[in-house]
């Protein structure tokens, strides 16, 4: 039976360790099956460490006592089954978030790192602002869909003021570009830009601008995403979106690369109180 909901990170990292630890074993997913016995078979063991399936505590308990996990590794792996699966509010709109998708894994972020070179990150978006960029996007599905995203967008970006678990650190470099553009109109603009100043006195957040003055920069192949994960549950995972679909990067030289190319943006950029007022410049023009 498909579940009902979809893995958290800790959920893949559970499914990586017990595959790992199956490996270490020497053991087939046949072999596991086998001396598990009754309610096991090769396909249950497969799909648990592919993270396509929850696996019970008692069978992560069976897994560990068949391979002889110590009882350090055993607590971890406990606990990280206690937070492996959820209902994330993303569950209502499974047709614009795939199973496992990016808004998954940006709610179990601690650090989210965003490059910018035409529009304001998503995060920091006003209404009015994110309703114009929705309506382009979706221009052939109607209001009452543009409606429906535009709730969706709203509700990401509630992550940057919950508690527990605590909001991650967000950090955008903006494109002059993405700041000149009036998306909307020069009014809905002028808000944008305010709404930024505001978002920027978070703890939390930081933002920084990127002049035109600045020439060539790492960032002139559009825009990326590098997601950081809390207590080292997961390795940093790259993201860029295009029309037909997001791309995540995964591989570590991969990911490697976006993280040196977002330090790279953030020494060219102006410091957050520098950008700041250059944005503040920018509203009274």
């Amino acid at each position: 039976m498909p579940q009902p909901h979809s893995p958290t990170v800790r959920g893949r990292r559970l499914a990586n360790d017990l595959a790992e630890l199956r490996e270490t074993a020497r053991l087939t997913h046949e072999q596991v099956a086998a001396t598990l016995g009754h309610g096991w078979n090769r396909h249950k063991v497969g799909r648990i460490e592919s993270a396509k399936i929850k696996p019970s505590l008692k069978d992560v308990t069976e897994l560990l006592d068949l391979y002889g996990v110590d009882t350090a590794k055993r607590e971890w792996l406990f606990a990280l089954h206690r937070d492996s699966w959820q209902r994330g509010w993303w569950e209502d709109y499974r047709d614009l978030f795939p199973k496992g998708s990016y808004v998954a894994q940006e709610n179990d972020a601690a650090r989210i790192d965003e490059w910018c070179p035409q529009l304001v990150s998503g995060l920091l978006q006003t209404d009015e602002y994110a309703h114009e960029i929705i309506r382009i996007w979706s221009r052939d599905d109607g209001e009452e869909e543009t409606q429906r995203r535009l709730r969706v967008r709203l509700q990401r970006r509630a992550l940057l003021n919950r508690t527990n678990p605590p909001a991650p650190q967000l950090t955008v470099v903006l494109d002059e570009a993405a700041l000149r553009r009036p998306i909307g109109g020069e009014e809905v603009m002028r808000e944008q830009l305010r709404a930024l100043i505001v978002a920027a006195r978070r703890p939390n957040v930081t933002i920084l601008v990127l002049p035109f003055s600045v020439g060539s920069h790492t960032g002139l192949d559009g825009p990326f995403i590098v997601l950081g994960f809390p207590d080292s549950i997961a390795p940093d995972v790259a993201y860029v979106e295009t029309k037909a679909g997001g791309n995540h990067i995964e591989r570590s030289d991969g990911v490697q690369r976006f993280n040196l190319d977002f330090d790279d943006l953030k020494n060219a950029a102006l410091d957050q109180e520098g950008s700041l007022e250059y944005i503040a410049a920018l509203i009274k023009e």
